[in-house]
């Protein structure tokens, strides 16, 4: 956590800039790289898509890190994407709630167990 899904950019230019984008994306939120995770989904556009290409869009599922942090994964993002020849994109922060989310079939927001608790906030963080 938190999750990229990506569509509309190809997954071998996203594979290019994953580990850089990770250690920004890391820097800005205060936390490890190997929080993060990247999906690429496989679109294909029926109708309102460039020329049967999807409209490149990001979604971004997270814990909710504040407007300044939001503001400046999305400038990360989109300058990633730039780097690779993505010159317009859209993006969606999706805030996930603590007390909806479960590891291993526990759950985070307010676990009795030190153990699990600890889990999920280095997940989180």
């Amino acid at each position: 956590m938190p999750n990229l899904l990506f569509r509309g950019v190809e997954a071998d230019k996203l594979r290019r800039i994953g580990e850089p984008l990770a250690a920004e994306l890391a820097d800005i939120c205060g936390c490890g790289a190997d929080n993060f995770t990247m999906d690429v989904m496989l679109t294909a556009t029926v109708y309102g898509g460039l020329d049967g290409r999807s409209y490149p869009f990001v979604e971004i599922g997270w814990f909710e890190r504040g407007q300044s942090v939001r503001d400046r994964v999305a400038e990360a993002v989109a300058g990633q994407l730039r780097s690779i020849g993505v010159e317009e994109c859209e993006m969606v922060f999706r805030a996930y709630r603590e007390d909806h989310y479960y590891i291993n079939g526990k759950p985070c927001g307010r676990s009795e167990e030190r153990r699990v608790g600890k889990e999920c906030r280095s997940r989180w963080s």
